[in-house]
């Protein structure tokens, strides 16, 4: 006889950036008594406001938002950790009112966070760290090759370009003798680990074309609603450049364009560009995860009033028997 899951239920919308994520989940709050936990890793930065389309409070229709406007820009690091518990602490706080906890976002490794157990308690080394980094910067194909040797769980989800999380999984082999898969990082769970949630997970997407038309179209009504102002305010802050919020699309491009390395154009056109291979990354990080329910919205205008409507239905049957 299996046994009923403890776990608290939440409701999940992902996809890739351009993709009406923002629109369905405030009008899916507005139907089934939602608040929004952001899976955002920009929103969540005070002052990067157009960039990281973050909703305005009129855009947000009332609807409570969470884990936005929450850190400085000049945080030294956000992590999925990090995330995970302040998330943790909203979905708690909502539930304890009675509401249904729609995270929403395209950030991959956030969602896989509160919804796969990743095992953040996962030993460091500074000094296996430092060696990890130096055999990658001298051959990456050769650090790549190790790691399918001693972790190929882990290997098969990166790419050979993913410095960071190469070295992670190095560092973590040889400073402990267990590959990173081991502690329940990998998002198979291979550890056998119970996740914080259960989620229902909606995806949204559409016509490639029609994403790339609706990215390109974005960056000009960024740019129309101030960006580069914005842009400049953060500039003119002088915050180091090897912040995490510092690196975000959108102002990373324009940052090269006050330090005098291309026009303006160029910049512009770089996150367009740059935009694209996020929203194509996405696409491929979340189509991995054969739990999302995918619904193409490529005719949007004509398919929202049903989709919402068959969403909140879904999401209401999902959510009872949440055990609090």
């Amino acid at each position: 006889m299996q046994c009923k899951s403890t776990r608290q239920k939440i409701v999940c919308i992902v996809g890739p950036t351009a993709c009406h994520k923002t629109e369905l989940s405030i009008k899916l709050a507005k139907r089934v008594n939602g608040e929004i936990v952001s899976a955002d890793s920009v929103q969540v930065y005070f002052g990067m406001d157009i960039g990281s389309a973050k909703p305005t409070q009129q855009e947000r229709e009332g609807i409570p938002h969470h884990l936005i406007d929450c850190l400085p820009i000049d945080m030294p690091e956000f992590s999925a950790s990090m995330f995970r518990t302040m998330a943790t602490e909203a979905i708690g706080s909502i539930i304890s009112r009675g509401n249904t906890p729609i995270v929403v976002g395209g950030s991959g490794l956030y969602v896989n966070a509160l919804t796969y157990p990743l095992g953040f308690a996962i030993p460091k080394n500074d000094t296996a760290r430092e060696n990890a980094i130096l055999e990658y910067d001298q051959d990456a194909n050769a650090a790549y090759a190790r790691l399918i040797a001693i972790d190929p769980t882990t290997a098969a989800r990166l790419h050979l370009n993913d410095k960071k999380r190469i070295v992670r999984a190095l560092e973590v082999f040889d400073c402990s003798g267990q590959p990173l898969s081991s502690f329940g990082a990998d998002f198979q769970n291979s550890a056998g680990g119970e996740a914080p949630f259960e989620p229902m997970l909606v995806g949204l997407t559409m016509d490639r074309e029609l994403l790339y038309q609706r990215i390109n179209l974005r960056v000009d009504l960024m740019m129309e609603r101030g960006l580069l102002a914005e842009a400049k305010m953060i500039y003119d802050a002088n915050h180091d450049r090897g912040l995490p919020a510092m690196k975000s699309i959108g102002y990373q491009q324009l940052f090269s364009y006050f330090d005098g390395k291309c026009s303006l154009g160029e910049a512009v056109e770089k996150i367009k560009q740059d935009t694209r291979r996020f929203a194509k990354r996405q696409l491929t990080w979340f189509k991995r995860d054969e739990r999302i329910v995918w619904h193409d919205v490529t005719h949007w205008d004509d398919m929202k009033e049903k989709l919402m409507s068959d969403i909140a239905i879904d999401a209401q049957n999902w959510m009872k028997g949440t055990l609090l």
